[in-house]
C-alpha cells in the first residue's frame, strides 16, 4: 500500500506484514493527538502497522494526529476503535501489558527483549502489546486481562516513559527478536584494498618528495622512512586512497605549485 505524509509529499510504498506475524499495539484511553501520532510513527519505524484504540479521549479522529505521525498515516488510516479492553483483545490469543509498577499479580514479567522473543515464538497467533493512559497507565483490572507483563529497565530515579517512547522500545525489541533488524547501509569499502605494488609506488613517491624537500635528517632517513611506511600500513589504504595520496603529492611537487 502507499502512504502520503503530512506535508503532502509523494506517496511512499509501505510493506505490511500479514496478521499473526507482527503484534498489534493497543492504546487504552489515549488522550493527546500528538502521542497517538507519534505512536503511529514509532510503529512504522519498526514495521508494526496494526493499531487498536480503546476509548480515545475526546473522540476520533483527533486534530493534529496526522501531522504528529510524520507520514505514518497508513497506521492511522487502519486504526480500529474499541469500547473496552475486553473488546479490543477479544480475537487475540496472547497479550502483554506494559507497566512501570509492580501490580502484585502472579504473572510472568518480561523485559522488552524477552517479551518480544515470546511473541516471535508464537508467530501465526494473534498477539498484542497493551499500553495504558498517559498519566496513570493501565488499571489493575486491565492488567489482569493480559497473559504477562512487560516492563522497562529504566532508572528508578525517573521511571516515567512517554507513551510513544514506550512503543518505540517495544517496536525495536520486536524487530530485533524477529530477525528483521538489518542496518540500512553497511559502510563497506567502495574501493578494494590497495595492492602491495600500489603501496610501494606510494612509498616511493612520498619519499622522493620528502627527499626533495630536505625533510629527512641524513642520519635518520631510513628509520623515519620505515616508520612512515608502517604508519601507512596501519591505515589499511584502499586503491582510491593511494590514488588520492599520489595525486596530492603530484600537486605539491609540481613546478610552480
Amino acid at each position: 500500500m502507499t502512504s502520503r505524509d503530512a506535508q503532502g509529499e509523494a506517496p511512499r510504498t509501505v510493506t505490511e506484514l500479514p496478521p499473526g506475524i507482527a503484534p498489534a499495539v493497543i492504546l487504552v484511553e489515549p488522550q493527546l493527538a500528538e502521542n497517538i501520532g507519534m505512536t503511529a510513527r514509532a510503529m512504522a519505524n519498526f514495521g508494526l502497522s496494526e493499531l487498536r484504540l480503546v476509548n480515545p479521549k475526546n473522540g476520533w479522529p483527533k486534530k493534529g494526529v496526522r501531522e504528529a505521525a510524520s507520514g505514518a498515516t497508513h497506521v492511522l488510516d487502519r486504526a480500529t476503535i474499541h469500547g473496552s479492553v475486553a473488546e479490543a483483545i477479544a480475537d487475540l490469543t496472547f497479550v502483554l501489558a506494559t507497566t512501570a509498577r509492580e501490580r502484585g499479580q502472579m504473572k510472568r514479567v518480561f523485559a522488552p527483549e524477552d517479551g518480544m522473543a515470546e511473541l516471535v515464538a508464537r508467530e501465526g497467533q494473534r498477539c498484542a502489546v497493551m499500553f495504558g493512559r498517559e498519566r496513570v497507565g493501565l488499571t489493575n483490572d486491565e492488567v489482569s486481562l493480559a497473559d504477562a507483563i512487560v516492563t522497562f529497565p529504566v532508572s528508578p530515579d525517573f521511571p516515567s516513559l512517554n507513551l510513544a517512547q514506550a512503543v518505540l522500545l517495544i517496536g525495536y525489541a520486536w524487530r530485533q527478536a524477529s530477525g528483521r533488524a538489518r542496518l540500512p547501509f553497511s559502510g563497506e569499502l567502495l574501493s578494494p584494498p590497495a595492492t602491495r605494488e600500489a603501496l610501494i609506488a606510494l612509498f616511493g613517491s612520498l619519499e622522493t618528495a620528502l627527499d626533495a624537500a630536505k625533510f629527512y635528517p641524513p642520519e635518520k632517513r631510513d628509520i623515519i622512512a620505515r616508520n612512515m611506511r608502517d604508519m601507512l600500513h596501519r591505515m589499511s589504504l584502499t586503491e582510491q586512497d593511494v590514488r588520492t595520496f599520489r595525486g596530492a603529492l603530484r600537486a605539491l611537487t609540481r613546478k610552480g605549485g
